[in-house]
């Protein structure tokens, strides 16, 4: 049994489903995992991505309950959650939810993205939160009339467990009307969209802070002890830097879900002049300059569902295909993209030629553009001083061989892969014991918490006897990129 105090339980709220993840201090691992799966809602025009907020409070319940029977629950100390970044939950006077939340693959607030980035004279990725909400006030002007406050979709679970709304620096910074260099919210870009948004936006909580106590209900529903610390949480990409061992400059993080990311961490802002790189704050009290595709997992998955085989087949099969796919080039937007920023882009595959339209060389043309497009991201955060020696890979899709291979070929360097392939889910639990430390008075530095979870496999390298393919699959990507998206050059 373990000692009370020595578990800590995190949650990630994604897409596609919720995962629980215990963690003890003590013995520094896993002790516990669950997942409950949810799903966008069905029947919405194209471009339009949501979810009702209610699936996800479900599904924590269901995969904390599932998770917490495995181990002795009276030993639990803390709480920490990972959410979806960009999500946009708006609530009324009661705290009850308006309407279903826009995620940041919803694609349909373009327009709002670009009128916004007109008025402000800078880059608001359709993604962010601030084009969701003017969307919603041109559209739906009566749902928009009973907002009485706007969180993000792991505020509205912390929201939940505590009783008490707050956002904290990283996530705030995917907003669009956050400030990540002052860490403050911006009162221009909030009166661009409303001049009532300043006052539905909760308290601002700094890292390493708690958003408040489980609360009654709460622990009722869950299976704890009412009174527990809920750590400030964060979105996905700042919890999974914490999992992944990126507490500390240098350490460079490839993401490997329904969206691809990038991020490292830096004791400075970097900020991008052309919005690719997002100058997002980390929730350990850094900085989190980071990219994201839009498209990443879902396009090998329509691959899966369109030849009927599995993924273990298809890699199998992939693994035959030359690098190149015999020139298919797959210009994987099939939800618009962010980098390159095309939110109104779909999919093209190019170069088809008898025996292609098979399931080998598909797998692979889809392995392969979507590695394109986050290569052509990498080079972004290069080109602003980033240095790239090395990638850690994490997130369900970095368990894929070829996917390994075929990303250090592209990127030119050795990657590795994060054992614990749920590194937001574990960040969330390792920053909820962070936070409870410091809340009784006994800080500890975070890297010195992480350091012993973070478990790398071995690294795999570029083939150079493959350079030459890689680069000229580089390069005919990008050639076909620019002749049917040439204003990706003044992007």
């Amino acid at each position: 049994m373990q000692r009370a105090g020595s578990l800590f339980l995190g949650f990630d709220v994604g897409t596609q489903s919720t995962k629980a993840l215990v963690v003890d201090v003590d013995a520094r691992r896993v002790v516990a995992r669950a997942s409950c799966p949810h799903a966008l809602l069905p029947g919405l025009p194209p471009g339009h991505m949501e979810q009702d907020p209610g699936m996800w409070l479900a599904a924590v319940q269901q995969s904390g309950r599932a998770a917490l029977a495995q181990v002795d629950a009276r030993a639990v100390a803390g709480i920490g959650v990972s959410g979806q970044q960009h999500g946009c939950v708006v609530l009324d006077d009661h705290g009850a939810v308006v309407r279903p939340a826009k995620l940041w693959c919803d694609t349909a607030t373009a327009e709002q993205a670009r009128e916004l980035a007109a008025k402000l004279g800078r880059a608001v990725p359709t993604g962010f939160t601030a084009s969701k909400l003017l969307w919603l006030a041109q559209h739906e002007p009566a749902n928009w009339a009973r907002v009485r406050a706007v969180l993000l979709p792991h505020d509205y679970v912390n929201f939940w467990l505590t009783g008490e709304r707050s956002m904290e620096f990283g996530d705030a910074s995917g907003s669009g009307f956050f400030d990540p260099v002052a860490r403050r919210w911006d009162a221009a870009a909030m009166a661009a969209i409303d001049p009532r948004l300043a006052a539905m936006l909760p308290p601002l909580r700094a890292p390493g802070g708690l958003a408040g106590r489980l609360r009654g209900d709460a622990a009722e529903a869950l299976g704890l002890a009412p009174g527990l610390p809920v750590a400030t949480g964060g979105g996905d990409n700042m919890m999974a830097a914490i999992g992944s061992g990126a507490t500390a400059a240098g350490i460079v993080v490839c993401s490997l879900g329904t969206s691809g990311t990038i991020f490292t961490r830096t004791e400075s802002a970097v900020v991008d002049p052309t919005g690719l790189i997002a100058p997002f704050c980390s929730s350990d009290g850094a900085w989190l300059p980071l990219l994201c595709v839009m498209n990443l997992t879902g396009v090998s998955e329509e691959v899966k569902a369109a030849t009927g085989r599995s993924h273990q087949e298809l890699t199998g099969l992939a693994a035959a295909v030359p690098p190149g796919s015999s020139g298919l080039t797959w210009l994987p937007f099939l939800c618009g993209e962010r980098v390159p920023d095309l939110p109104e882009a779909t999919g093209t595959l190019l170069g088809l030629r008898p025996g292609l339209l098979q399931p080998g060389p598909l797998y692979r043309a889809a392995l392969e553009g979507t590695g394109c497009t986050l290569a052509f991201g990498l080079d972004r955060m290069r080109a602003l001083g980033l240095v790239v020696d090395e990638v850690r890979l994490c997130g369900g899709a970095a368990q894929n061989p070829l996917w390994r291979q075929i990303l250090a070929d592209l990127f030119a360097v050795p990657v590795r892969v994060s054992e614990e392939h749920e590194a937001a889910a574990l960040g969330a639990a390792l920053q909820a014991a962070w936070a409870a430390e410091r809340a009784a008075g006994r800080p500890v530095a975070l890297h010195d918490l992480v350091a012993p979870f973070v478990r790398l496999g071995p690294t795999v390298g570029p083939q150079d006897r493959f350079r030459p393919l890689h680069q000229a699959l580089r390069h005919r990507w990008r050639e076909q990129l620019e002749r049917l998206h040439p204003g990706v050059r003044e992007r």
